[in-house]
C-alpha cells in the first residue's frame, strides 16, 4: 500500500521559483502547502564558514550531496548542473538579478521576428518588485528610458570598488551609461540576514548568508508551520482522476524507503522543477488519454528550449587597477537591449568587470627568458603599473527553434527505470542567419567603447552554446501554440501549473532568474484565488 499525503497545494521542486510561490501562498492564503524535493537539505548556515574555508583552501565543493546518481541528462547542455538539493541551482548562483527589458516581451510586434509573450513588461513590473523584495535585491536604477521601474529597489546598491569606479568612467567615455549590476545580496542587514562583507565566493557559497538562497525561505516556512517540506522524495509521474482532466495525485519514490510508493493528493499541483525536469515529468506522465504526455495536446512540451549566447572579450585600459575584492560584481548597461535598428535584429546587454589578464605574474617574458626572483617581480610590477585590464561580456538574444527540444531517451534510464531526458538546443533560422552579424557587431561595440576610453581590445571570443536556458513549456494565449497560459496554468489541466524557466517564450539577453521569480509570484496570485485569504 502506498503512503498517502494529503494537502491543498503540492509544489514539485524547491528552487528559487518554488520558494517564491510557496512563500506568497503561505503568507496570503489559508491553505496547506507541501513541497516535494528529490534531493537532500543543504548544509545549514552555521556550518557554511567551515565549508567556505575548505573551498578556498582546497577547491572542495561546498555542496557535496547536491546530485542524484543516475538522474542525469543525455547530451548534457553547457552549464547544466544536476542540482538536486533544497534550493536547487540557487544554492550556488551568483545572485545576479537584472530584469528583462520591455522589448523582450514584444519582439514579434516590434521587429517582426520570433514570438511575443502573452504579457507585457508593464504587467510583470509589480511581480518583479515583489520578487525583489522577497529575495532582497540591492541595486540602483539606470536611466529611466533604459531601466523603467514602478518602485525603488528594496536595498541600496552594493558599493562600487575603486576598480569599478574607474572602469565606469572608462566605459562611459563614449556615451554608453553603465551602472551597478543588481544583485540578491544584502547591502544592509535584511530579513534577518547579514550584510555582504565581500568574501567574493558568491557563486559557490556565501558563508554569512548575505546572498539570498531559497533554503532560507523554506526554513522560515517550516519553522512557522506554514509549509511542509519532504526531501529525498522523487516524483515519477502525475496521475489524472478517472474520467477527468484534473490531476489527482503525484506518485513518488521515497529514496530512504523505495519499496513503499508515496502518493500525494492535492487540489492544485505546481510544477517548479526547472526547464529540464518539469517537461520531463509531463512526458513521463503519459497515459491512455494523453499518450504524448500531460499538458501536451499542442505537442509543444519539451519544445522551444530557449537560451542566449555570449560574446566575451578582454581590453587593456590606460590606468592602473588593483587586484582586490568583489571580482564577481560587475557594471551593466541595458542601452543595447533597446535596439532602434530595424534592418537587422540584434539586442544584447553589456557588462564590464575588472580583470588581471595580461597583468599576472609570469615565469617567462615575451622572448622566452626565464624570470625568477627580482626579475619576476620587476616584470610583474612594470606590467601592472603600465595599465589595467577589463573583462567584457554581452549576452545577445537567440530565438529558439521548435526543434530546440527535450525528449525521452528510452535507451537511458535512471535507477527507478524511468527514461532520462535528452536535450539539444537549436537556433531559429532567423537567429542562425544573424549569428555572424550579431557577433561581429558586438565585437565592434567592444572596440568602440575601448577606443573612446583610450584602451584597446586584445581578444574577443564568441560563445558556442546557449546559456541561462528556459522553455519547454512555453506560455501563450493560444492552446494550440503553447503549453500554459499567462499565469502558468496548463491549457489541458485546470489544476496543474508550471512555473518559472520552462514557461519562457524566449530567454531574452540577460539572466532570467528574477523573471522566473516574478512569473512565480504571478502564478501564486492566480493559484491563491481558489483558497480563502489568510487572516491577518
Amino acid at each position: 500500500m502506498p503512503r498517502v499525503i494529503e494537502t491543498d497545494i503540492c509544489i514539485i521542486g524547491s528552487g528559487i521559483t518554488a520558494a517564491m510561490v510557496a512563500e506568497k501562498l503561505a503568507d496570503e492564503r489559508s491553505a496547506s502547502v507541501t513541497v516535494l524535493e528529490a534531493g537532500d537539505r543543504p548544509i545549514p548556515l552555521r556550518e557554511r564558514a567551515h565549508w567556505w574555508q575548505r573551498y578556498v583552501r582546497y577547491g572542495e565543493s561546498p555542496w557535496p550531496d547536491d546530485h542524484l546518481d543516475g538522474q542525469d541528462v543525455i547530451g548534457r547542455p553547457h552549464g547544466y548542473s544536476p542540482s538536486f538539493i533544497v534550493g536547487g541551482l540557487a544554492m550556488h548562483w551568483g545572485a545576479v538579478t537584472p530584469r528583462f527589458s520591455p522589448e523582450d516581451f514584444r519582439v514579434r510586434s516590434l521587429y517582426g521576428i520570433g514570438d511575443d509573450w502573452p504579457l507585457s513588461y508593464e504587467e510583470l513590473d509589480p511581480a518583479y518588485q515583489e520578487a525583489e523584495e522577497r529575495m532582497g535585491v540591492a541595486g540602483e536604477p539606470g536611466p529611466t528610458d533604459l531601466d523603467p521601474r514602478g518602485a525603488p529597489y528594496p536595498m541600496p546598491p552594493l558599493p562600487l570598488t575603486y576598480n569599478l569606479v574607474r572602469l565606469k568612467e572608462w566605459g562611459e567615455s563614449g556615451g554608453t551609461p553603465f551602472w551597478a549590476m543588481p544583485s540578491a545580496k544584502n547591502s544592509i542587514a535584511y530579513r534577518g540576514r547579514a550584510a555582504c562583507c565581500r568574501n567574493d565566493t558568491c557563486w559557490p557559497i556565501c558563508p554569512v548568508g548575505a546572498k539570498y538562497s531559497p533554503d532560507f525561505t523554506f526554513e522560515a516556512l517550516e519553522e512557522t508551520g506554514r509549509a511542509r517540506l519532504y526531501t529525498r522524495t522523487l516524483v515519477r509521474r502525475l496521475v489524472l482522476s478517472d474520467g477527468s482532466d484534473r490531476v489527482e495525485r503525484a506518485e513518488a519514490v521515497d529514496r530512504d524507503d523505495p519499496e513503499e510508493p508515496v502518493h500525494v493528493h492535492a487540489a492544485t499541483f505546481v510544477l517548479a522543477a526547472g526547464y529540464v525536469w518539469s517537461p520531463h515529468l509531463l512526458l513521463l506522465s503519459a497515459d491512455s488519454r494523453f499518450p504524448d504526455g500531460l499538458a501536451n495536446s499542442s505537442g509543444l512540451v519539451g519544445k522551444y528550449l530557449a537560451g542566449h549566447r555570449a560574446v566575451s572579450g578582454f581590453a587593456h585600459v590606460p590606468f592602473q587597477l588593483y587586484a582586490g575584492m568583489a571580482n564577481q560584481h560587475s557594471l551593466v548597461s541595458q542601452r543595447f537591449m533597446r535596439s532602434t535598428e530595424t534592418s537587422r535584429y540584434l539586442r544584447h546587454d553589456f557588462r564590464i568587470w575588472e580583470s588581471a589578464v595580461g597583468r599576472e605574474p609570469r615565469l617567462r617574458d615575451e622572448d622566452g627568458r626565464l624570470l625568477l626572483g627580482d626579475d619576476l617581480l620587476e616584470d610583474w610590477r612594470a606590467r601592472a603599473l603600465g595599465g589595467g585590464s577589463a573583462r567584457l561580456r554581452a549576452y545577445y538574444d537567440v530565438l529558439p527553434a521548435r526543434e530546440s527540444e527535450l525528449t525521452l531517451d528510452p535507451a537511458a534510464r535512471n535507477p527507478w527505470g524511468d527514461p532520462l531526458p535528452s536535450v539539444r538546443f537549436r537556433d531559429d533560422a532567423d537567429s542562425t542567419a544573424l549569428r555572424p552579424y550579431s557577433e561581429e557587431a558586438i565585437g565592434e561595440r567592444f572596440r568602440s567603447v575601448a577606443r573612446a576610453g583610450g584602451g584597446e581590445v586584445v581578444s574577443i571570443r564568441p560563445g558556442s552554446s546557449q546559456e541561462h536556458p528556459g522553455g519547454g513549456c512555453r506560455m501563450g494565449d493560444d492552446p494550440s501554440l503553447s503549453v500554459v497560459d499567462r499565469f502558468g496554468r496548463t491549457h489541458d489541466h485546470e489544476n496543474l501549473f508550471v512555473v518559472g524557466a520552462p514557461t519562457f517564450v524566449t530567454a531574452g539577453c540577460t539572466n532570467g532568474t528574477l523573471t522566473m521569480g516574478a512569473l512565480g509570484i504571478r502564478a501564486a496570485a492566480e493559484i491563491g484565488q481558489a483558497f480563502p485569504a489568510r487572516a491577518p
